[in-house]
């Protein structure tokens, strides 16, 4: 071979690598967008799950913009995604990561014990956990919530919230690598509640990452014990 066909080789062949790597264990908090319909989020231009780096949003209006968005849209797939965004978005500004983290826990913190706060508890530990995920990815040393425990914070908005298959989906997601018992229970009961959900049931055939790839109810059942149609 060549010096150039030794380099165009080991560039494909290391190119492949990262991407059966990511397509098999990518974060899925970060790397999965998730399907919300025509609901409103923050503005995204990528048609991939990352940044095209020819965003020109302003991120001094993360924090009200985020807070405004989870306040007034009570759909648990929306906060996923509008966190999601908020994560790739504040990944540019430590500070301004911590700000919103801070704003979401203070939230989350001044909320009763109710149904209705609910969300607001989900919504700090979702944040939490997308962070650590996008810290996985990043290797920035800046991770804000390495000391918050997310997923205890959705256990309690899944206690108030009582019956929602879209946290639970959430919460398998979070647990993908354990807890395996409350992994296997948060699988399941995503994808009962999907049967009378056609928005979550929507999500869950999604393909993670590419159409190669798993599907996302695969992916929260490969650890529960459960096996799914391949959609």
């Amino acid at each position: 071979m060549t010096r150039s066909a030794n380099k165009f080789a080991a560039t494909l062949f290391f190119a492949l690598l990262l991407f059966a790597t990511s397509a098999v264990a990518g974060p899925p908090l970060v790397c999965h967008g998730f399907d919300i319909g025509n609901a409103k989020s923050l503005p995204w231009i990528s048609h991939s799950w990352n940044q095209t780096g020819s965003e020109s949003y302003n991120l001094n209006d993360l924090i009200s913009d985020t807070t405004a968005i989870l306040g007034a849209d009570s759909t648990v797939l929306v906060h996923m995604e509008t966190l999601r965004r908020a994560t790739l978005y504040a990944g540019k500004d430590p500070l301004v990561a911590k700000r919103l983290l801070v704003a979401l826990v203070a939230r989350s913190n001044a909320a009763a014990n109710t149904p209705a706060a609910a969300l607001a508890s989900f919504d700090a530990g979702y944040l939490a956990e997308t962070y650590k995920q996008y810290e996985w990815i990043s290797k920035s040393g800046n991770d804000p919530a390495h000391h918050v425990d997310g997923y205890a914070l959705i256990k309690k908005a899944i206690q108030l919230r009582g019956n929602d298959a879209q946290m639970e989906f959430a919460a398998a997601l979070v647990t993908l690598s354990g807890p395996a018992g409350e992994h296997a229970d948060h699988a399941q009961k995503a994808r009962a509640g999907a049967n009378a959900d056609p928005l979550l049931a929507r999500n869950l055939a999604t393909h993670f990452m590419s159409p190669q790839s798993e599907t996302m109810a695969e992916m929260i059942s490969r650890n529960s014990g459960e096996k799914v149609a391949r959609q």
